[in-house]
């Protein structure tokens, strides 16, 4: 089958290595344009473009797909199936029309649920205990197309954004392969979304400062969620960061007010409205991760010191 891939984060990258490891004939690989990253301000290529790039994929970087300006590419390469991951651009409706079979798109969810930019992390934080991959028919609203399968994954107790990542690229990569010759067959069908739909909007800062006024769940749930990125933050006394890197629940009760840091021995314990998390790896204002021993030995927080 000729399939154009459209794709642009690590997530999307290991789709793309799946699909190009079997017999599929990839006509082009669609990515955003370099961006500039680091102190230098470096063009750097997209994690999909350095892979396609690594192996011989033709590559197209469009600065919009508006107004038919992908069109004559998109004749030229003339895809029977249009895979897309991740991409970062709304597709018009000639793109999505236009392939033999369909474009479809991996959402890193179980839809309708978590439709938006930040389904991972919304799962995690709201405490799930499983999410999946739709594999779905893309239209032209924001995660609303028809559901061709479903792939589950677990999202254990102590889970991070990243472990829940990389259990769906794997769960995605077998969910497309097997669209791909489920449209190869003529065996793909397609079920519509049912309305209980929810979002996941964008992570912001606000999302990511921590409340130690909520439970001691939603506290550990904010902080795995977020990390390794962007990153749940508390505050200082002196009113300096304090990133969270890792951290876990405590099954020792103390008394204190909710935000204390009622303990260091172990790690910096912190108490919650129900309970106690211990901050186990941290990264304070200006400094590089380190171990909260670390910090503690540095005589940089003491007990009794209120955070947030």
């Amino acid at each position: 089958m000729r399939i154009l891939f459209m794709g642009t984060p690590e997530f999307a990258m290991h789709n793309l290595e799946a699909i190009h490891k079997t017999n599929n004939e990839i006509v082009g690989v669609v990515t955003t344009p370099d961006k500039p990253k680091g102190r230098g301000m470096v063009l750097t290529p997209s994690p999909v473009k350095a892979y396609a790039t690594a192996n011989g994929l033709k590559v197209y970087q469009p600065t919009t797909l508006k107004d038919g300006a992908f069109l004559d590419t998109l004749k030229e390469l003339d895809p029977e199936l249009i895979i897309v991951v991740a991409y970062g651009k709304i597709l018009p409706e000639y793109v999505l029309n236009y392939p033999k079979y369909a474009c479809i798109n991996a959402h890193a969810s179980i839809l309708p649920k978590y439709r938006g930019a930040a389904p991972i992390q919304r799962a995690i934080m709201d405490g799930d205990k499983k999410t999946g991959v739709s594999i779905m028919k893309m239209d032209i609203g924001l995660d609303t197309g028809d559901v061709i399968l479903v792939k589950e994954v677990s999202i254990d107790e102590n889970d991070d954004f990243e472990d829940v990542h990389d259990k769906l690229v794997t769960a995605g990569s077998e969910g497309l392969l097997e669209a791909i010759s489920l449209f190869s067959g003529g065996n793909a069908t397609f079920k519509k979304q049912g309305d209980d739909f929810t979002y996941a909007e964008k992570i912001t800062k606000a999302d990511c400062l921590v409340d130690f006024n909520a439970s001691l769940e939603a506290v550990h749930n904010k902080i795995r969620g977020l990390s390794p990125i962007p990153l749940a933050f508390t505050k200082l006394p002196d009113g300096k960061l304090l990133k969270i890197t890792k951290a876990h629940k405590s099954n020792e009760k103390f008394s204190g007010v909710c935000g204390e840091v009622v303990s260091l021995d172990g790690g910096i314990l912190v108490k919650c409205s129900d309970g106690t998390i211990v901050l186990d790896e941290i990264i304070p204002e200006g400094k590089g991760r380190m171990n909260a021993n670390a910090f503690i030995n540095g005589r940089k927080i003491s007990v009794g010191d209120i955070l947030g």
